[in-house]
């Protein structure tokens, strides 16, 4: 535990003394040193080079060792694995794209040992790898590493875990990727300086995982966020759940493409030709866009009545659209939510997605002595 509020408080904080950390976490200097000196032998921590000050020489400062840890993340989309390789702060070192014939685990699977391989070879000059994180939509068993159901990618109850980590001998982690995005920016992106906040995903489906407390919220089910499984049309299109009306089957980026691209009677259009269009005025994009926004607006509302979050993070393939999308969506909430609602930030940056998955490997080092506890309570 005191290994995990020491790294903790220096991700926070940055450069700190051994004293200072003494004083912040009310550990005694004895207590700190002993600490300290286990992560410096282990290379989790770095000394940095001491002053002279008026009153002498000032204390030794103390970093993370970011650079010298490296991990892999991995997220899985519709036909191809977005890998990255990063260090611990999940800064991207280098990074590779690994298309896959179908979705069936031995397809993925040995995309995925492609692109570890080639990620490994990058490694190679770095000292320690710590790890592998894997992404997808879907239901996830996080401490068996089992996907126990992906309607996207119809796997169920697929240990996908311990096939990649038998194939690589590393060691992997698994996990639903809105949630690992939202992991992601709770460690090291925008929601690091909020105790509550909920990350919301626009873009094959629709999903909002949310931070409670410092915590990831996974419910009874691992089902907790999935808003874009709340039924808007009780009569509507099939999802890919098979129940009918969903929510992402109606503003999903492709779905709202897809709208956009019958209604102007077009071929071979994507996102940013969408965006391209309602820039240039196109009545029919706009009003698509500004419909979506409203209506995941208004269903967002009841979640953040629920979880009152401080902040929503937004990221996924509809970030595209800018305020075409998210003006509209505002008002919404403006509209829907009991009080003022929270801020509704989009993160731009596409490879936070990967480097969401990288996250499940790092924050295994901030966060691993309440799993090791956890796990000793259970055998």
């Amino acid at each position: 535990m005191n290994r995990r509020l020491i790294l903790n408080l220096l991700r926070k904080e940055g450069a700190m003394s051994r004293a200072d950390i003494a004083t912040v976490t009310g550990l005694s200097p004895a207590a700190v040193t002993f600490v300290v000196s286990d992560l410096l032998d282990e290379q989790f921590l770095l000394e940095g080079n001491t002053t002279k000050g008026g009153n002498g020489r000032r204390p030794i400062p103390l970093t993370i060792n970011y650079a010298g840890h490296l991990a892999i993340g991995i997220k899985m989309n519709v036909d191809h694995l977005e890998c990255i390789l990063t260090d611990l702060s999940i800064k991207p070192i280098s990074s590779v794209v690994v298309e896959f014939a179908n979705t069936s685990p031995e397809a993925v699977l040995d995309a995925a040992v492609i692109a570890v391989g080639r990620l490994q070879k990058v490694a190679e000059a770095h000292h320690r790898f710590i790890g592998i994180g894997f992404t997808m939509a879907g239901t996830i068993d996080v401490k068996s590493g089992i996907c126990v159901r992906s309607h996207r990618f119809n796997w169920k109850n697929v240990s996908f875990a311990k096939m990649l980590e038998e194939k690589v001998k590393v060691p992997v982690w698994l996990e639903d990727d809105t949630i690992a995005f939202a992991m992601a920016h709770h460690l090291f992106g925008v929601g690091r300086q909020h105790k509550t906040f909920g990350a919301l995903a626009i873009g094959e489906g629709i999903g909002c995982a949310i931070v409670i407390e410092g915590g990831v919220h996974h419910g009874i089910n691992g089902e907790a966020g999935k808003i874009g499984h709340i039924i808007h049309d009780l009569n509507g299109e099939l999802c890919e759940c098979g129940r009918h009306g969903c929510l992402q089957t109606y503003f999903s980026a492709p779905s709202l493409v897809e709208r956009w691209r019958k209604q102007r009677q077009l071929t071979n259009v994507d996102r940013f030709a969408m965006k391209e269009a309602a820039l240039a005025g196109d009545d029919i994009a706009i009003q698509i866009l500004q419909e979506a926004g409203h209506q995941i607006g208004k269903h967002l509302a009841s979640f953040i009545i629920v979880t009152d979050p401080e902040v929503i993070i937004v990221g996924g393939e509809s970030v595209t659209f800018g305020d075409f999308l998210f003006a509209p969506l505002r008002a919404s909430l403006e509209i829907y939510c009991l009080s003022k609602p929270p801020i509704v930030i989009p993160d731009e940056r596409d490879d936070f997605w990967s480097s969401g998955a990288a996250v499940l490997a790092t924050q295994q080092l901030f966060n691993f002595e309440l799993l090791f506890s956890e796990d000793q309570a259970q055998s």
